[in-house]
């Protein structure tokens, strides 16, 4: 597993609580550095690479191609409504959030200021930095914000970010100035500011229309072709000084990974996402390539609707669980490129409960669907290349789940049928999740009203158990509640959380200032405000 003897969330200490670095009753999240990563004259810049990789001199100019898989017909612009790799990539470039985690997993202000809590993590204060611009020119205020997070819980507009922000209550969140926001919630979050981050909630202007995005990222719309290609230009006035340092980004769709891995190889594209764990060793050997892997708390769950037949016998969900061989599972799915999971997000999370491993058991996994008069069950299980390692895991369970007398059929998808209708209403399926603390987790997938709940998890003593986690400023007693919300999912939960995996993202050895990011998003949380072409 990764080293966890640091405050893993990217937390800081000052007095009897801080979280993100925001210390409760007055306490101050506050950006640093300014943002002036990047020199705004010459022709080069300086960028700092991996520890490895040590320092680059990247060029200013040129086009950056990078293919990306999993994307279809369903692909969006719409940074609320991405769900898959390539709308991610996508929303990254073209939009920011107030707040995210950086490659390290430190909390780090991007567009707000700073973000200052009230008594209790009932209330919160944004302030936003100034002068920042859409690429329409217009200058980023609060109302922008404002309107961005209405648009995102407007019941009549269904989206995937509206668990990031329901407890935000709009009738009482008030602007004071341009500049600044009055945030109150309709419960106490300690953790709200770990909301504000990610590919969904990223702010968008008054107006905004999704056929014609406009954000603040370093990069501006000129084309989009669902599940073909789409294509951004360097933003002139991005707020970051003396960035972006490429004139143009194009992502380029992919329907499998050995066209895309060939596009790498041949020169067709410069960097891919999730690069197939049995390539690695082809990337390695290849001069003109390099790769970029890091570990993160990234999960790529099988998900069990429990409210179905036959998952909704707590038994059965037991059983398929010790039915895996969670190692012989990370080697043959991701290569050797992942740690041991134990049916459980948010390793980062410095509330982590640390219960009994789970290992592989056939007898007692047949013992349990025997008692439930499940023997010789037969399932279907739909998988699609949504992320590296999901089909290939598939395959091995269904190898796994013979030794119990279960007959897995196993159903292969493109993503857009698997992100299609059916999405979220499949008995037994796959998906995938990036790095995330329990709390923040624990909204989007696992309360009766998450919008993205797969499993159709409902357990009313786990709801309250997250209400009073969120509420919580003592420690101590937040740990103790988290294990107890942990141990319930342990016991009865929806999800085999077999393995925390690596990003493994390559590119062109010509390509600088990209490092592996430990929240999970491919290249870096899609870093190319800072990534360009090495100077030779």
């Amino acid at each position: 597993m990764a080293d966890r003897s640091l405050d893993s969330s990217g937390m800081t200490r000052r007095g009897a609580l801080a979280v993100g670095g925001v210390a409760l009753g007055g306490g101050l999240l506050a950006a640093c550095g300014g943002g002036s990563s990047g020199s705004s004259s010459g022709t080069t810049a300086r960028q700092a690479g991996s520890p490895a990789s040590g320092t680059q001199a990247i060029r200013k100019g040129g086009v950056m191609r990078v293919g990306v898989s999993g994307g279809g017909s369903a692909d969006t612009l719409d940074p609320a409504k991405a769900n898959s790799d390539a709308d991610i990539q996508r929303s990254y470039v073209l939009y920011e959030a107030l707040a995210q985690r950086d490659p390290d997993y430190k909390l780090e202000m991007v567009m707000a200021e700073e973000i200052e809590a009230g008594p209790k993590g009932a209330s919160w204060t944004v302030r936003l930095r100034d002068g920042i611009e859409f690429h329409n020119g217009k200058t980023m205020t609060a109302d922008d914000v404002l309107y961005t997070w209405k648009r995102i819980l407007d019941p009549k507009f269904p989206n995937v970010a509206v668990g990031r922000l329901k407890t935000i209550d709009m009738k009482r969140t008030k602007k004071l100035d341009a500049r600044t926001i009055r945030v109150h919630l309709v419960a106490p979050n300690v953790e709200w500011p770990e909301n504000l981050g990610g590919s969904f909630t990223r702010i968008v202007p008054e107006g905004f229309d999704p056929k014609s995005p406009v954000g603040t990222g370093a990069f501006k719309f000129k084309s989009f072709k669902p599940g073909e290609r789409s294509t951004f230009v360097k933003f002139e006035n991005y707020w970051r000084s003396g960035q972006p340092y490429l004139d143009q980004l194009d992502y380029i769709d992919f329907a499998d990974d050995t066209s895309k891995v060939n596009a790498l190889v041949g020169g067709q594209v410069d960097a891919i996402t999730s690069l197939p764990p049995s390539q690695i060793a082809a990337v390695k050997g290849n001069p003109k390539l390099k790769l970029l892997i890091g570990p993160t708390g990234n999960w790529q769950p099988f998900t069990m609707r429990v409210d179905a037949a036959p998952f909704n016998d707590v038994r059965v969900r037991q059983a398929f669980r010790l039915i895996v061989d969670r190692k012989q599972m990370i080697d043959q799915a991701l290569g050797g490129q992942g740690d041991v999971a134990n049916d459980m997000y948010a390793r980062f999370d410095r509330s982590a409960a640390s219960l009994p491993q789970r290992e592989q058991d056939v007898e007692q996994a047949k013992s349990l669907l025997k008692a439930a008069g499940r023997s010789d069950l037969t399932v279907e299980l739909v998988t699609s290349p949504i992320f590296v390692g999901v089909v290939e895991a598939a395959t091995v369970f269904a190898q796994q789940a013979k030794a119990a007398g279960v007959n897995v059929k196993v159903r292969k998808v493109d993503g857009g049928t698997f992100f299609g209708p059916q999405y979220l209403k499949w008995p037994f399926a796959q998906d995938f999740w990036l790095s995330n603390l329990f709390i923040p987790q624990a909204t989007q997938c696992s309360l009766p009203t998450s919008p993205l709940n797969e499993t159709h998890w409902d357990d009313p003593t786990f709801t309250k158990l997250v209400a009073d986690i969120s509420a919580e400023l003592d420690d101590a007693k937040r740990a103790q509640l988290t294990l107890e919300a942990q141990k319930i999912l342990y016991d009865k939960g929806g999800y085999i959380v077999w393995s925390f995996s690596n990003t493994i993202d390559a590119t062109s050895a010509k390509v600088g200032g990209l490092r592996p990011s430990k929240y999970g998003a491919a290249l870096g949380n899609a870093g190319f405000n800072a990534a360009g072409f090495v100077a030779t």
